[in-house]
């Protein structure tokens, strides 16, 4: 594992241990979409799930957020919106009034300009990561050491 890999496992499994708060912007509970079964495995190891959809008042039996600006505070903003939509919503990040720790977009999203943004306000960007998949292996890998005491 090159320097850089290293670096960016170790800042995503601290990240993913203080982070009690996740926006989800393009939120919906629709079965077998895989913005349902993240939004749904976040809420069940506890987090604080708030989704962002613009049309959608509910979303999981929570209150929907038309938009990220509307969100006060979230540690996280996870996009699972097309490539070509991150750098409007990295904009509307910054209009935050408490901006969060970390913009992820998930598997198969990146976005140049989108990172350009967040990266020059001190935000830490993870793309092309499932935010499932990285906190279940932190999981077992906590499991694992648990096992090791």
């Amino acid at each position: 594992m090159n320097q850089d890999a290293c670096s960016s496992a170790k800042a995503i499994s601290s990240l993913l241990a203080r982070a009690r708060r996740i926006a989800i912007i393009g939120a919906k509970d629709v079965p077998g979409q895989p913005v349902d079964k993240v939004g749904r495995y976040l809420i069940d190891q506890g987090f604080d799930v708030i989704p962002v959809h613009p049309k959608r008042k509910t979303v999981w039996g929570l209150p929907a957020h038309p938009s990220i600006k509307e969100v006060e505070q979230a540690d996280i903003v996870v996009l699972f919106r097309a490539p070509q939509y991150c750098e409007e919503h990295a904009r509307e990040v910054l209009e935050m009034k408490k901006r969060p720790l970390c913009f992820w977009m998930q598997e198969g999203i990146h976005s140049a300009g989108a990172k350009s943004l967040m990266e020059a306000e001190g935000i830490m960007v993870v793309e092309d990561k499932c935010i499932y998949v990285e906190h279940h292996a932190e999981q077992q890998k906590a499991a694992g050491r648990e096992e090791n005491a």
